[in-house]
């Protein structure tokens, strides 16, 4: 069978496929009635795309269980993952093999994700990469988080509990436990377990000088003034 017969025999099932030249699905997918292909969609291999979920423009999966409801944005690569019921991943977001995310979660814009669970409720979505990590419910990852998971001999990882909030710019230094409910302060970098409903804070401090920027423009003129 063809692509485009292929392509036919869904449509003709009650899937929506919105541009059928410029989509491809493989012989071995599975697009439910109701699901919606948007432009430029590529489904390889056991790609299951369920009933009320979107899927494109610009969107490659590839043994990949998008659930019902669930949305993959624009300019996604996403391969050996399970999106959840009502979950929505994109734009621009990079799933590698054995990636979960849950019911409701949110991945976003420039995040990547390996070998990793992100709970039920939970948001990554800007700017991240989680690698070897599970993240439990009603977490917040701010933006630019990283997982720091290999050093350089092996892999290890990281346990983010439920309700826990990281803040922007925090790296977390496998092996770790974030605890549940904890806080981890912006710009912190984190090396030892978070106790559960605790504050970690890993930076240096700031050191404020009244008056400096002025000063040097000052002495930038006079150098100017002098040549």
């Amino acid at each position: 069978m063809s692509n485009a017969e292929r392509l036919a025999t869904l449509v003709s099932a009650g899937a929506r496929i919105e541009d059928p030249g410029t989509t491809h699905v493989s012989a071995e997918a599975i697009v439910e009635a109701g699901a919606v292909l948007k432009p430029f969609t590529i489904l390889e291999g056991r790609t299951i795309v369920r009933t009320g979920a979107v899927v494109g423009p610009f969107v490659r999966l590839v043994d990949v269980d998008v659930g019902p409801g669930a949305q993959v944005l624009d300019h996604c690569l996403l391969r050996e993952s399970v999106i959840e019921a009502g979950a929505s991943v994109g734009p621009f977001t990079h799933l590698r093999p054995q990636s979960r995310v849950g019911e409701r979660a949110k991945v976003g814009n420039f995040v990547e994700l390996k070998k990793t669970s992100l709970g039920e409720g939970s948001k990554a979505q800007h700017l991240s990469y989680l690698g070897d990590a599970t993240v439990g419910p009603g977490v917040n990852i701010g933006a630019g988080t990283i997982t720091c998971n290999y050093d350089g001999v092996a892999k290890h990882p990281t346990r983010i509990e439920a309700g826990a909030f990281v803040g922007s710019d925090t790296t977390l230094v496998a092996p770790l436990t974030v605890g549940e409910g904890s806080y981890v302060a912006a710009g912190s970098t984190i090396t030892e377990d978070v106790p559960k409903d605790a504050l970690a804070l890993g930076r240096a401090r700031q050191v404020t000088k009244p008056g400096w920027a002025a000063r040097r423009r000052e002495r930038a003129a006079d150098e100017k003034g002098r040549r």
